[in-house]
């Protein structure tokens, strides 16, 4: 019996002695069970899998002052039970390999940690692509004929549904109208989104159904567009307008948002993201549980709760979910504060350049805002703001400034109050103990003077989408105006005021896949290369890398388990074709994925 024990704890000595062998110089083992709980069991501890002769970028020293001792290249991961146990290189890492241990050669290829998009609608994505897709559509003749096409199929009453066109892109920039789809719908009712879904165009026979009229008055927070005469034009702007239809379309089935929701999830995995951070129907989420009950869900998803739900129904689906399950769980609470850009529903605190009477759409009333905002962070939620405009964003931190307080415990100096902010309290702060809030402002597209230390200073993220900018560059000065535009897209003054900057997509508006993003975020650029916008903004590859990574995972609470290559981390990486750390930009723009890799297990490979 002895004799036994110690050949299992020898054994146990000697891989962690190989471990540090030659190859790449040290490789770096963890997750390895107390020793006398080896012996007693007799427990393997050697890996599932080996990744093997890749240049792998492990994610350590992406930002200065990484103290982790794990090497930023080595050529070899070990992998057991879906996390990362060691890395190094080859010959160390092969040493550890029993008869059950899958070896995998990359042949030299470049690997990195799977991108975690930090904004997503992974359903509405889906359905478009079910229905009438509009994106990239080069024309309004061009949008129209496909709709043509798709109302033929239709039944009687059947609703014509779609989105993603974008009339900026379009010769003479005009919006559509209902006449305009009138001509082209048979008689079914259409509701189709621009590729932002902060406006819809709909048609005569969607009005009539909502029961919208010319003496239909503009919900708060929403608008519907006018002609001279006073007709409704069919442009319906932000949601509370655009609910005033929805709510008569039949909902989808359970099988057409697994459907939908199964389409994306391939479409993130083929471009190299194995997290994402997503804000789709509960319903929809209730079908995600469905996929991850099946086995058939493998992408890991963060999903995101209306804001505006009462507290009661935010803390039942709160806790619907294991908060810890590393595949599928709720997380924070998503307000939408103004529109967009595009739209010229961002909220703006001085009147768009390019339209001199208008403000935009700002959602809420700020103290309406900060009340609900105190109450939800009193309740444990992580909260998350939809912002596009600078008086969107003013609104957005007024409500975090004063939600933080009612964390703050009395021996802790207080964030400084807000001007307008109205602070709430929710009781005594030294009843309260001191929270790490992590919340979010989403989009933060264009800020005011001194936002960027508030950002700071509250602690609040800026999750952004670099992606955005190749569209927006086109039109963004012409709205925002010489000085209002230096303050735009501003990735770079926001690090360099210490704020964490977390980068996504907000696909379906912009292609899931992260290298445009990260072409953007260092060229800033359009993608023919023509055109610049405010290059002072620029990032480098190592930054951008850490934004589409471990930032995201800090944005949603995962960062020592998510976001590297590293002992005890999930074991979700990305093999590509060329190494992006070396690649020009138009290389990068053209990476291809090779293989990714969740949990140990590859869930997607090209073809």
């Amino acid at each position: 019996m002895l004799g036994s024990m110690q050949d299992k704890l020898w054994g146990v000595r000697t891989l962690l002695r190989l471990s540090v062998l030659a190859g790449w110089g040290l490789g770096f083992v963890a997750g390895l069970p107390a020793l006398g709980q080896i012996a007693k069991a007799g427990n393997s501890v050697a890996p599932d899998t080996i990744f093997y002769d890749g240049n792998i970028l492990t994610g350590t020293r992406l930002k200065a002052g990484d103290a982790d001792p794990t090497p930023g290249r080595v050529s070899a991961v070990a992998i057991r039970a879906g996390k990362i146990l060691a890395v190094g290189g080859d010959a160390a890492m092969l040493r550890l390999k029993d008869a059950h241990t899958r070896t995998i050669d990359l042949k030299g290829a470049f690997a990195m940690p799977g991108f975690n998009d930090a904004h997503t609608h992974m359903a509405a994505a889906g359905r478009q692509r079910l229905s009438v897709d509009l994106d990239n559509v080069a024309s309004l003749a061009a949008m129209l004929a496909k709709v043509q096409t798709y109302s033929v199929k239709l039944g009687p009453g059947e609703w014509i549904l779609g989105g993603g066109w974008d009339h900026t892109k379009w010769p003479g920039v005009k919006l559509p109208t209902r006449q305009d789809l009138d001509a082209v719908s048979g008689g079914h009712p259409a509701f189709l989104e621009r590729t932002d879904g902060h406006i819809a165009i709909v048609n005569s026979a969607a009005l009539k159904a909502a029961g919208i009229t010319d003496a239909t008055p503009n919900p708060k927070g929403g608008q519907i567009d006018r002609d001279a005469d006073g007709h409704a034009t069919g442009i319906l702007r932000e949601g509370p307008t655009l609910a005033m239809v929805e709510k008569v379309i039949p909902p989808p089935s359970l099988a057409t948002r697994r459907e939908a929701i199964e389409l994306s999830m391939q479409d993130a995995l083929s471009h190299g993201v194995t997290s994402i951070q997503d804000f789709s129907d509960w319903e929809d989420f209730l079908a995600m549980e469905e996929m991850e009950h099946a086995g058939t869900l493998h992408l890991r998803i963060a999903e995101w709760i209306d804001f505006n739900q009462p507290i009661g129904v935010l803390d039942e689906r709160r806790v619907s979910h294991p908060a810890d399950d590393l595949l599928l769980h709720p997380t924070f609470l998503k307000g939408f504060m103004d529109g967009s850009l595009g739209s010229r529903t961002a909220a703006m605190n001085a009147p768009y350049a390019d339209d001199p009477n208008n403000y935009g759409i700002a959602r809420y009333d700020q103290g309406k805002l900060n009340q609900m905002a105190t109450a939800r962070a009193a309740d444990g939620f992580q909260l998350g703001f939809h912002a596009i405009g600078d008086l969107a964003n003013d609104m957005a931190l007024n409500a975090m400034a004063a939600a933080e307080q009612v964390g703050r415990p009395a021996n802790v100096s207080p964030t400084p109050k807000n001007a307008g902010g109205g602070m709430v309290m929710a009781g005594p702060a030294a009843e309260v103990k001191p929270r790490d809030f992590r919340f979010r402002i989403e989009h933060a597209q264009v800020v005011s003077p001194g936002a960027f230390e508030r950002f700071a200073e509250l602690g609040v993220i800026a999750s952004m989408q670099p992606s955005h900018l190749l569209t927006d560059m086109a039109w963004a000065e012409a709205r925002l105006g010489p000085e209002r535009v230096k303050r735009a897209y501003a990735w770079k003054s926001f690090l360099d005021h210490g704020v964490t900057v977390a980068f996504g997509t907000d696909y379906p508006v912009e292609s899931i896949s992260p290298f445009r993003g990260l072409y953007s975020a260092i060229t800033r650029q359009n993608v023919e290369g023509t055109q610049t916008f405010q290059p002072q903004e620029k990032l480098t590859i190592d930054e951008a890398i850490y934004a589409y990574t471990q930032a995201s995972a800090f944005a949603e609470f995962r960062e020592t388990i998510k976001g590297r290559l590293a002992p005890g981390y999930l074991a979700d990486m990305v093999v590509l074709d060329r190494n992006i750390t070396k690649a020009s930009p138009q290389e990068l723009l053209h990476t291809r994925v090779l293989r990714t890799v969740l949990g140990g297990e590859t869930v997607y490979q090209a073809p």
